[in-house]
């Protein structure tokens, strides 16, 4: 189960939560403000202690504060109204995590903090000029709209736009700004972990590199949604979710069970549809993190106690499990010609200009030549168009999808994809055994999540002391 701490409130207010999750970082509570305390007399100390222990009068709620800036960060504003919206998701966070947190002065500071460092993040996105992947939005949408019980992002728009106009705008934007600042501190902290070949070669060496190993997964993955927002729900209305996952949690526990039978046995008069079921065998590297901590603590045949989320309760069962020294990947010698469409070339110039080279390898010519002599690529045409060996998901979607569909020492027939018109060529095709550089990859990754969190912390500690900030009231 997740757990909310106070520590944890800025935490919450930066970053969304999700399934996948993210690096965690907690931030201390401080004082918003860049100047520093003058010394206090005792005088003073003593009305500051006084005045410190009456929360109930200097927290901000709605009823004792009319709207206006609370703290001014470089050249924008932060106003009492968005502090007290933040308190609000933070606290509505917490309960679903099963920690309530109570209104109070040190909250109301820990949340301001966040907000000033979002703003100055912000900020640092509209000077670099950082646009955020729009399909990441999109994903996170979708998983919002299932989420919810709902099939579509089109659906998801109808009820917040029904239930209050312009909710799914607002929605999308406050997305949108969350993937641009993630964009932003994947940048700045992968330019701050510095992880060398001998860094790698020492964690192999050592006893924690044993969980690198090739094992799959084998599970089943079930959740049971809230019937509402979880801030919203009674306290009957929880219970009797997580009555659902106790049930379901008893029936996956008996071995040989199907799994499409204990779903339907559980679900009884519970009125939202269970989710999941057998998901397949997984790698380790593929599993979410925060489920991949669960499930590679489990033995074969066991069930998790029920996994709390703002979304729901999760219950998962490792079914399976296997082993293997090896991982053979398929990978094809594959060369291109790319043709490209920009402000230079229309997409019909482009697509006239590479059906006119497919007429041409149609009578003969030769692959390479082609690509040296006309491909837009300048990577891969001084080398006749030779992308060496290429694996799966290593190229675009449409690429790969013809790639695969093209015989060995045969060219594709002229396609697009997003960048211009293309014809590629298979020279060979093979299965490679990457285990190594997989040990590598993930003894990588491993060593960037233990020191991401500090050279993050680092980041933002200068991004707030190279700025200008005033707390006023």
């Amino acid at each position: 189960m997740r757990f909310f701490s106070l520590r944890q409130t800025s935490r919450a207010v930066l970053l969304s939560m999700t399934m996948t999750g993210a690096i965690a970082l907690s931030f201390s509570a401080q004082a918003a403000t860049v100047k520093p305390a003058k010394a206090q007399t005792s005088q003073e100390a003593a009305q500051a202690n006084a005045a410190a222990g009456q929360n109930s009068v200097n927290r901000l709620t709605p009823a004792n504060s009319t709207d206006g800036i609370i703290a001014l960060v470089n050249e924008n504003a932060i106003l009492k109204s968005d502090l007290i919206a933040a308190m609000a998701q933070t606290q509505a966070r917490a309960q679903a995590a099963g920690e309530p947190i109570a209104n109070s002065a040190q909250l109301q500071s820990e949340v301001l903090n966040a907000l000033i460092l979002r703003e100055l993040q912000l900020s640092l996105v509209k000077r670099v000029g950082l646009n955020p992947d729009e399909a990441a939005v999109n994903q996170r949408l979708a998983q919002i709209a299932q989420a919810e019980g709902l099939n579509s992002i089109g659906a998801l728009q109808q009820r917040l736009d029904a239930a209050k106009p312009g909710s799914y705008a607002i929605l999308r934007a406050q997305l949108i700004e969350d993937a641009a600042i993630q964009a932003l501190q994947q940048r700045q902290i992968s330019s701050r972990v510095r992880i060398s070949e001998q860094d790698i070669d020492a964690f192999l060496a050592s006893p924690e590199a044993k969980r690198l190993s090739q094992s799959e997964y084998q599970t089943v993955h079930v959740r049971i949604p809230y019937m509402d927002d979880y801030s919203r729900l009674s306290e009957a209305q929880r219970n009797e979710a997580l009555k659902v996952a106790q049930r379901l949690r008893t029936r996956l526990q008996a071995p040989n069970v199907d799994v499409t039978e204990a779903i339907a046995a559980s679900q009884g008069s519970y009125p939202i549809q269970l989710q999941g079921g057998d998901m397949g065998f997984h790698k380790a590297a593929a599993l979410p993190t925060e489920l991949a901590s669960e499930i590679t603590k489990l033995e074969v045949g066991a069930v998790s106690a029920p996994l709390v989320t703002p979304e729901g309760i999760d219950i998962i069962k490792l079914a399976d499990k296997k082993s293997s020294d090896t991982m053979l990947v398929p990978q094809w010698n594959t060369r291109h010609i790319l043709v490209k469409v920009d402000e230079l070339q229309t997409d019909a110039l482009a697509e006239q200009k590479i059906n006119d080279l497919y007429a041409q390898l149609r009578n003969g010519a030769d692959f390479a030549s082609l690509a040296s002599t006309y491909s837009d690529d300048p990577g891969s045409a001084g080398r006749g168009g030779d992308l060496d060996w290429v694996g799966e998901e290593q190229m675009i979607g449409p690429f790969e999808a013809m790639m695969k569909n093209t015989a060995v020492g045969d060219y594709s027939a002229p396609f697009k994809t997003q960048f211009g018109w293309h014809i590629l060529k298979v020279e060979g095709k093979r299965e490679q055994d990457v285990s190594d550089e997989y040990r590598r990859n993930m003894a990588r990754q491993a060593l960037y999540q233990r020191l991401a969190p500090q050279a993050k912390e680092d980041w933002l500690q200068e991004l707030r002391a190279g700025a200008y900030i005033q707390v006023l009231g």
